[in-house]
């Protein structure tokens, strides 16, 4: 049912590869140098991206296991609630970012 485990591992090590690293590092410090200009809400949006990653691991758990149907719903909606909580750690980071560009004093003509 749930398709051939091997296939949802290689898919489970690519995006590990590709979306761990970067908000790992910059939960460690580091700052991409395209996003300098918007430091007041690097953590959050690094948050938001971890929340993604959980969102991947809780559906690809399952399937790994060949899980009953029940189980694999029952992860779905878990992974709903990543979703929700990755989207309100990108807004909350916007908001923090869009005010902090707003309290930044202007330079004198």
């Amino acid at each position: 049912m749930n398709g051939n485990p091997l296939y949802h591992w290689i898919a489970l090590a690519v995006s590990t590869v590709v979306v761990l690293p970067v908000p790992v590092a910059i939960l460690a410090g580091w700052t991409p140098s395209w996003m300098r200009e918007r430091q007041a809400g690097m953590r959050l949006r690094a948050y938001g991206v971890l929340c993604i990653y959980a969102l991947m691991l809780v559906n690809s758990g399952p399937r790994i296991a060949d899980a009953s149907v029940e189980t694999v719903m029952a992860c779905m909606s878990v992974g709903f609630g990543c979703i929700a909580a990755a989207a309100v750690l990108f807004l909350l980071a916007e908001r923090k970012d869009s005010g902090a560009r707003t309290t930044r004093p202007s330079k004198p003509r």
